[in-house]
């Protein structure tokens, strides 16, 4: 059984949508929801709920958060009060101790919901960032009103940690400024997505304190962080795929059994989540690998599309390439790579070779203007395959 919840004795409370454009009225409804005096939420998006929101839900659910994913598949995750105030703890106990947090990250996604979660739970008031265009001047413009009297943490995407190292770098002060203004944050999580080793790399020459985080909306966010569960969470490497367990996990997902039935399964006594996620652990920390779902079959052997985009986005200006699958009449799959950079295909088909193996080599590049991206700052992976097919 992947849900816990017996279905024929729920009680049930009202599900509110509201509009992730509305940080205050989500966070005075979260601080309801949480203590069960008022009903659950559902922060939605720019395509709003893109379906009917069903009336009620699970009494012991405060809030709903709706994905997409950068492959598709949509979902509605539950997740109840127990569950998000489980990790708010876990976090703060492996942060340090309680602080005051910056919303940056957007609030129909987990993230953007944790910060607001702990802000809850430490009893602080969070620095809200307005809903739109990421700016490193703003946010460290925002950054400057936080109280001085405590710890501050704030969460962010790839890609808007590297705009703040920029204006770090810029900053010919060197102890003022941008780089003082980052560096009076007690740790800065950063995830959402896989992060290169060089933001990290940079962060730490500058002195700035910053920790990768791996979860998803199923585990409340992250529970793992630095490679290490935090808090009681627990994971493990079954049939090469990352499994999590712990008071983090979600319920269910709405409306759809036979997802929650996949996910979500019971061993040893203990429900884990089946995360989709390729790993492995080493002395207790844990190292991601990739989507399974971004293994392609190449001539009948196995391409891993995550580990040649991280030798691919090693080379000089293709830092920001995608690899993604297109059909191949002789091969099946081939992996094509795009990217916003002309690049030499003859050079990048042999690093890929020298690397992997000449199988996962790309059979071609394709060069856009930018990159598509979704509101977390993942690549669109679907608006991509399908611009590839097209290119074909």
């Amino acid at each position: 059984m992947g849900s816990s919840r017996d279905a024929d004795t729920v009680v049930t409370r009202p599900l509110l949508a509201i509009h992730a454009s509305e940080p205050v009225a989500i966070l005075e409804a979260l601080r309801l929801a949480l203590s069960a005096a008022g009903p659950a939420i559902l922060p939605t998006g720019p395509d709003g709920a893109r379906s009917t929101v069903p009336a009620t839900v699970p009494t012991p659910i405060a809030l709903v958060i709706q994905t997409s994913g950068s492959s598709g598949a949509p979902k509605r995750v539950e997740l109840s009060s127990n569950a998000l105030l489980a990790s708010a703890a876990a976090s703060s106990a492996a942060l340090g101790g309680p602080g005051q947090w910056l919303l940056a990250v957007p609030l129909h996604y987990i993230a953007g919901i944790n910060v607001l979660v702990r802000s809850i739970a430490a009893s602080t008031e969070p620095v809200i960032l307005a809903p739109g265009h990421f700016d490193a001047r703003g946010f460290l413009a925002a950054a400057a009103t936080m109280d001085a009297e405590t710890r501050h943490y704030t969460s962010v995407v790839p890609a808007q940690l590297a705009r703040l190292l920029d204006a770090a770098d810029d900053d010919a002060a060197g102890d003022s400024g941008a780089l003082a203004g980052l560096r009076r944050f007690d740790r800065i999580l950063v995830g959402g997505q896989s992060v290169p080793s060089e933001l990290i790399e940079r962060a730490d020459a500058l002195g700035i304190r910053v920790t990768r985080t791996y979860g998803s909306s199923e585990t409340s966010g992250g529970c793992v962080y630095d490679g290490v569960p935090i808090g009681t969470c627990e994971v493990r490497i079954r049939h090469g795929e990352i499994e999590i367990r712990g008071p983090v996990l979600a319920d269910d997902y709405l409306g759809d059994p036979a997802r929650t039935e996949k996910s979500f399964v019971m061993s040893g006594g203990a429900r884990w989540y089946r995360t989709g996620d390729a790993g492995r652990l080493e002395d207790g920390v844990l190292t991601v690998t990739g989507r399974l779902d971004r293994v392609i079959i190449s001539g009948g052997v196995k391409v891993s599309l995550d580990e040649l985009e991280r030798v691919v986005r090693r080379m000089p200006g293709l830092g920001d390439a995608v690899a993604v699958p297109a059909e191949s009449a002789r091969w099946g799959e081939v992996p094509v790579v795009v990217t916003t950079s002309p690049v030499d295909l003859s050079a990048l088909r042999g690093a890929v070779a020298s690397a992997l193996g000449r199988e996962a080599a790309p059979a071609r590049v394709v060069v856009l203007d930018s990159i598509p991206r979704l509101a977390t700052g993942k690549p669109n992976l679907v608006a991509l395959r399908e611009i590839v097919a097209r290119r074909n």
